[in-house]
C-alpha cells in the first residue's frame, strides 16, 4: 500500500469515528504515520481528502454511476437499477458518520459546499450519472417513452437515501438478502409505474 492510499486509509477511519468537522489533517497525517508536509504532496486540503475517501472507501458508487452509460442497451435493465440500488444504499450507510458533522455548523457546511464545488462532483452527482443512463436506455427503447429519468433517478436514489438513514439511525444495517428484496421492490415499484403510465 503506497502513501496516497495509507492516508486516506487513516483518514477514512478517523472520519467515520470523529466525523468530519473533528478530523484534521494533523491528525490524519499522524494516523497514517506521516507529517502533515507529506498529506498536502498528495492531497491539497481536507475537503479533496473528504471526497477521496467517499470515491474510494465506501462502496463503489461513484465506479458503478461511471460505467453505467457502458451498460445502456446490454444486460437486463432491471438488474442493472437493482444493482444501482443496493450499491446505493450501502454507499449512503458508509458515508453518513462521515458526512453528518458537516452540519455541526452552517459556516463549515458552507466553506465546504464552495470547496467542492472548485474541485468538482458533489452530492448531486449520482442523480446526475442516474438519470443520463435512463435516458439513453430511453432512446434505445427499453425504458417506456412516457417514463421520466429525472424524477425515477430522484425516487430511487431519494428512497436508498431514506432507507440508508433508518437504518444507520436504528443501529441495525440490511443483511445482503433485505438489500436485494428493498431493491427488487424499489425498482419494480418504478419500472411497474412508468409501464402503467405508458399503457403497458
Amino acid at each position: 500500500m503506497g502513501t496516497r492510499e495509507e492516508i486516506l486509509g487513516a483518514a477514512a477511519r478517523i472520519m467515520r469515528d470523529e466525523g468530519y468537522a473533528r478530523a484534521t489533517t494533523k491528525e490524519i497525517a499522524r494516523a497514517a504515520g506521516y507529517s502533515e508536509a507529506t498529506l498536502y504532496k498528495h492531497f491539497q486540503d481536507k475537503t479533496e481528502i473528504f471526497l477521496r475517501v467517499l470515491e474510494e472507501r465506501t462502496p463503489g458508487l461513484a465506479a458503478l454511476l461511471a460505467q453505467l452509460d457502458r451498460r445502456a442497451g446490454s444486460g437486463d435493465l432491471r438488474g442493472n437499477l437493482e444493482e444501482l440500488v443496493a450499491t446505493a444504499v450501502r454507499f449512503y450507510l458508509d458515508s453518513f458518520p462521515i458526512a453528518v458533522s458537516l452540519y455541526s455548523s452552517r459556516a463549515l457546511l458552507a466553506a465546504h459546499r464552495d470547496r467542492v464545488r472548485e474541485l468538482g462532483g458533489g452530492p448531486h452527482t449520482p442523480e446526475e450519472l442516474l438519470t443520463r443512463y435512463l435516458v439513453a436506455e430511453q432512446r434505445l427503447g427499453r425504458l417506456a417513452h412516457s417514463a421520466d429519468p429525472r424524477a425515477m433517478a430522484q425516487l430511487l436514489l431519494g428512497a436508498c437515501f431514506q432507507q440508508a438513514f433508518l437504518a444507520d439511525f436504528g443501529g441495525q444495517p440490511p443483511s445482503g438478502d433485505q438489500l436485494a428484496d428493498l431493491a427488487r421492490r424499489l425498482v419494480a415499484t418504478v419500472l411497474g409505474a412508468t409501464a402503467a403510465a405508458d399503457g403497458g
